[in-house]
């Protein structure tokens, strides 16, 4: 099941972050200067939001499946420790 998540997960970054940046046209030319951000064009302004959106969907499915993965492994040595310990009753 985790390995299913992390599958999830990557191909949500996978299809979500080319996305982000498909709506910024090609540079005509490089600058030999720093320009700052207030004075780009909008057309060449990185737009944050979905990236910022697309890094904390990966980190929260990241950490709900590892969480997800302790349960689970968590559940298991919880069912042996109460046959180990009816198994101990029976024995005495």
């Amino acid at each position: 099941m985790t390995k299913r998540l992390v599958l999830i997960a990557c191909f949500l970054v996978m299809v979500l972050a080319p996305a982000a940046g498909a709506g910024q046209p090609p540079r005509p030319q490089q600058q030999d200067e720093f320009v700052p951000v207030s004075e780009l064009p909008p057309q060449e302004q990185l737009p944050s939001p979905p990236l910022v959106i697309t890094a904390y969907a990966f980190a929260w499915l990241a950490i709900g499946g590892y969480v997800l993965s302790l349960a689970r492994r968590l559940t298991v040595v919880q069912h042996e420790l109460e046959r180990l310990e009816a198994d101990t009753r029976r024995g005495r």
